[in-house]
């Protein structure tokens, strides 16, 4: 396994950051909807930032939003399942620090989604930025973490192919 064992510092530091990101999303989820919930609202907080509850029941951006439902909870459990057993693969293979730190930020958003499909049948989206009338598609700590990480992993791939010349 190229020199990576259980409990080597980039696992770790994955370990952590995926709690950390999964703990931070759904206490953000548990305030907003305790708060704002009954009766559904929008908190304005500047000009550009609004607090709202947004119900996705499809993936990024409000896709396959307007499917079937009956079963889409659990097939989009599924694959997310399978993803985060690919991501933790890497993760197991993986010498590089900023790698881990993109995994782990990806599977602790991935492991917060989850969470929302197995107890609600959705996620909860609520940070709603804008510019005057234009709304950008609302999303939540986990959407954050996810792009965040897959940003790193990017990042990394593509200076690494700077550094190698290939």
């Amino acid at each position: 396994m190229r020199g990576f064992r259980l409990g080597h510092r980039r696992f770790n530091i994955a370990a952590y950051l995926l709690v950390l990101v999964a703990l931070c999303d759904q206490l953000s989820k548990w305030c907003l909807l305790r708060e704002m919930s009954d009766p559904p609202q929008a908190i304005p907080v500047n000009d550009y930032f609004n607090l709202v509850l947004v119900w996705n029941r499809g993936v990024t951006f409000g896709l396959l939003n307007n499917m079937n439902h009956t079963y889409m909870s659990y097939f989009l459990v599924a694959v997310a399942l399978l993803i985060l057993y690919l991501l933790g693969r890497w993760l197991w293979t993986t010498t590089s620090t900023p790698v881990s730190i993109g995994l782990g930020a990806i599977m602790g958003g991935a492991i917060g989604n989850i969470i929302d499909r197995l107890r609600y049948g959705s996620v909860v989206d609520f940070l709603d930025f804008h510019y005057q009338n234009n709304h950008w598609f609302a999303f939540n700590i986990a959407d954050a973490a996810i792009c965040t990480g897959v940003g790193l992993l990017l990042l990394d791939s593509l200076l690494d192919s700077l550094v190698r010349g290939r």
